[in-house]
């Protein structure tokens, strides 16, 4: 969770607004931001946090009312990667809503490592794969330590409820039971993966259409 402290006051504080997120045991660094007027820039400020706070909500919080001149939230995400860990493969963010009671979900990649870019129909080139299985190691020769967008959702409809949560992936290290089978000096379990991504996923943030006028 993210606390201006670490003091109980301020840690239940964090929990009471949702300004938390989760990852699978890595500790990856997340923050999430949603707002109608971010800048392009916002992340790279020096007072990016500070900004995004004054001009929208963290992870956990409901969008403000739609600013004027504005056609769609916009949302900031930066993700910095475990140094005990491996690199930074992709940000996504995912956006739920319902459709004739139906629930739908779309994920954007909206921050790739390495230089990739997003192909049609929302395709990406997956980052590699630098693990040796037999012995159970990896090198972060591939993906990035630190990631960062801000991105505008080009579906929105502003009179539909969404949800929108972020979801951030490392590059593919051993799973746990691949440094067992190396320790034991046995073949890897064919029932299970060799490698996993680590990853870490946001509290969401809500987007709820104004409330029709009385008459």
């Amino acid at each position: 969770m993210w606390a201006p402290e670490n003091t109980r006051e301020a840690i239940f504080d964090a929990i009471k607004r949702k300004e938390t997120y989760g990852t699978s045991g890595t500790m990856i660094r997340l923050r999430f931001f949603g707002g109608w007027d971010y800048a392009e820039d916002l992340t790279s400020d020096g007072a990016f946090v500070k900004k995004a706070y004054d001009n929208g909500v963290p992870m956990g919080g409901d969008l403000p009312a739609m600013v004027d001149g504005t056609q769609a939230p916009t949302f900031a995400v930066q993700a910095l990667k475990d140094p005990q860990s491996g690199n930074l493969d992709r940000i996504q963010i995912i956006k739920g809503w319902v459709e004739r009671g139906k629930a739908k979900e779309r994920i954007y990649n909206v921050a790739l490592s390495d230089e990739r870019t997003v192909g049609k129909k929302g395709k990406v080139a997956p980052v590699g794969n630098t693990v040796d299985i037999g012995k159970a190691t990896y090198t972060n020769d591939i993906g990035d330590t630190q990631l960062s967008v801000v991105w505008t959702d080009p579906d929105f409809n502003p009179k539909q409820r969404a949800v929108y949560y972020v979801r951030v992936l490392e590059i593919p290290t051993p799973r746990w039971s691949t440094y067992d089978a190396a320790k034991l000096g046995v073949q890897p379990s064919k029932a299970v993966p060799a490698t996993i991504q680590e990853r870490a996923w946001s509290s969401p943030i809500w987007y709820t259409p104004p409330a029709k006028p009385t008459k």
